[in-house]
């Protein structure tokens, strides 16, 4: 429960033969995870299925192109599992190959079909830009003996100052399409034999010419009513062929649905890769299994593969520890708290999983710091209002809402209202100092249960001097325990106890000590690491003690607002009173909600997890058929 599942690295021998069932039988137990570490490379040279790897990857391929061109979507799998052989996945290829020949003569139609839509709604765009204009446009661009035009874009402040500059040289200038940056404009006038400026004034005004596409050379009107035709024969075009493919996919469903189930049982051989080898008729699998699981696969072994086989297993050595999969299972109740241990880490095999620690301090912090049994109401109906939509999470907004109310009860507060009922034991307004203390005490406690972890997932990995000298190992345990005694005598006697600063001396000294003789460098550099290393080990405790008292400052936060709430309502007139008190419990119910929420997983993650959980732990992916 409190960390990962034992593991066994399992070996299992059978007849090459064999394999693809091997594969299959363990996909469908959910237990196995290849290791695809190289091993008996001397005496098993040969990596198994590798044609049929290729024949899989092929045929996949096919099929999710096929797929996305026909809108099909594979029916989940309910049929029997058995073994796939070469011969039948080379069928299944077969086939999707002549369907893939049939889908991309579709997929070309549908590929120019698509272009001349794009080219025609360009043609659609250009015409726009002349749709003032009531002349044959190819006129514009040809060639006349006495008449020179031009038609182009400029910048509608400089219109008129170009319609002058080209006025003296005997040219007229048309505005026949404007906005406030720009402006299309239509420049005539007499043919040239001599030189003319013209060109020189429009460069100089940033004229840019527009070209008329050849499909446009004709008054405006009649290619407008060409390129609807265009359109209304590509979009015919189009129906057909959505016509064709949907009676094709009707005609071919059997067929990819039979070739969808022979992938899908194909999947835990080609999975297996490097983490099964052979030679000759004999093969070889490794991977890893947990321990309470080993009787369930031995025995669905013994009962589905033809022939015999040996299976051998043996404990994770001590050097395999980071790469053994961590495999933890929950209840229902602790999947969601799981999955948001998961956003921090991978528990490392062997290391403490703070899953059951992670629900009950988070769960007890929200409370905390979010009191109120209104509010806590709100949040458990809204959790089992939409627990089709939260799915796993739903449990933990339960846990968050009833935890509200108990603290709500707690602090005497429903819907921000202190006096409707007696506080079943303080109301956090009423003696703040009080208050910050608690949280001051359940980050103590925190941070002292975080470091005791650390030491003993360093004494599980056999790392005793890490446990003992290592960052919140048991000599920084110490050394905080000591400056809490010396705190706490100095506050309360005046004085600090002698037994507290020889505790806490000693032990500042051992770590200085331990970080000076692990260093590598120059004396003064040495000496000048220890003591910033030093320094921030006291500073580290320090600062993440004080960080708990905000535990403490959103509860009286959380008053605060709804002082603020009754202060703004107490001005309003009866019915805005009650608007403003149901729109201010909404306004704390979610900002502040959320807002809480954050912070307590910020104290989990970097006050509690920082200290002891690595978090770089290999996840468990098993063969799986699902």
């Amino acid at each position: 429960m409190f960390s990962p599942l034992p593991m066994k690295q399992i070996s299992i021998k059978v007849l090459n033969e064999d394999l693809p069932g091997a594969s299959v039988i363990l996909a469908g137990l959910n237990n196995f995870s290849p290791d695809n570490r190289p091993y008996a490379e001397n005496a098993l040279t040969e990596i198994p299925g590798q044609h049929f790897r290729e024949q899989y990857n092929q045929a996949k391929s096919r099929l999710d192109k096929i797929s996305a061109l026909v809108s099909y979507t594979p029916a989940p799998f309910d049929g029997e599992v058995t073994t796939i052989t070469e011969a039948e996945l080379e069928q299944a290829n077969q086939w999707l190959g002549e369907a893939w020949e049939t889908c991309s003569d579709f997929e070309e139609r549908q590929r120019r079909l698509t272009e001349e839509s794009r080219n025609i709604s360009q043609l659609e765009t250009s015409l726009a830009n002349f749709s003032n204009l009531d002349v044959d446009l190819g006129q514009l661009q040809q060639d006349q003996p006495f008449l020179e035009s031009s038609i182009g874009v400029v910048s509608s402040n400089r219109v008129e100052q170009l319609k002058d500059a080209i006025g003296l040289d005997g040219y007229l200038l048309f505005p026949f399409l404007q906005n406030e940056k720009e402006s299309h404009v239509l420049i005539i006038g007499a043919k040239r034999t001599e030189h003319s400026k013209l060109k020189s004034v429009l460069d100089t005004a940033g004229f840019r010419p527009l070209d008329i596409p050849p499909e446009l050379h004709t008054e405006p009107e009649t290619a407008k009513s060409r390129l609807a035709e265009r359109h209304a024969a590509v979009d015919e075009n189009s129906q057909q062929l959505n016509l064709e493919i949907v009676a094709w996919r009707a005609n071919a469903l059997e067929g990819l649905e039979q070739a969808a189930q022979t992938l899908h049982l194909a999947v835990p051989y080609v999975a297996l890769g490097e983490a099964a080898r052979k030679s000759g008729k004999l093969a070889r699998l490794q991977g890893w299994v947990p321990a309470e699981d080993m009787a369930q696969v031995e025995e669905a072994l013994q009962q589905k593969l033809p022939n015999a086989f040996v299976l051998e297993s043996r404990d994770p050595l001590p050097e395999e520890r980071a790469i053994v999969p961590s495999v933890m299972r929950h209840s229902r109740l602790f999947k969601p708290f799981s999955s948001l241990v998961m956003q921090y880490g991978v528990p490392r095999y062997g290391e403490v999983n703070p899953t059951h620690l992670f629900a009950l301090t988070y769960i007890l912090m929200f409370g905390m710091m979010f009191g109120d049994v209104g509010h806590g109401a709100v949040i458990l109906g809204a959790a089992l209002i939409w627990r089709r939509k939260l799915g796993s999470f739903t449990p933990f907004g339960v846990a968050a809402g009833i935890s509200s109310m108990v603290f709500g009860l707690l602090y005497g507060s429903i819907f921000g209202f202190e006096h409707l009922f007696h506080a079943w034991w303080i109301a956090p307004l009423s003696d703040p100092l009080y208050m910050l203390t608690v949280a001051l005490l359940w980050g103590i406690g925190f941070i002292v249960i975080s470091s005791l972890l650390n030491i003993i997932n360093h004494l599980v990995q056999g790392d005793r001097l890490g446990a003992l000298f290592g960052d919140n190992g048991l000599l920084s345990l110490l050394l905080y325990s000591g400056m809490l005694g010396s705190g706490y005598s100095l506050y309360a006697e005046g004085s600090v106890g002698g037994f507290w600063a020889t505790l806490a001396i000693l032990t500042l000294i051992g770590i200085f000590a331990h970080k000076l003789i692990e260093q590598e460098a120059s004396i003064g550099e040495r000496i000048l690491v220890a003591f910033i290393e030093t320094f921030e080990t006291i500073t580290g405790y320090a600062s993440n003690t004080l960080s708990f008292l905000r535990v403490a400052a959103f509860s009286l936060n959380h008053v605060a607002l709804a002082i603020a709430v009754f202060t703004l309502a107490g001005m309003m007139g009866d019915t805005g009173h009650w608007i403003t008190v149901v729109l201010g419990n909404v306004f704390i119910l979610v900002l502040e909600g959320l807002i809480v929420a954050i912070q307590v997983l910020r104290l989990e993650f970097y006050e509690g997890f920082s200290r002891f959980y690595a978090g770089d732990g290999k996840a468990f992916k098993p063969l799986t058929l699902s």
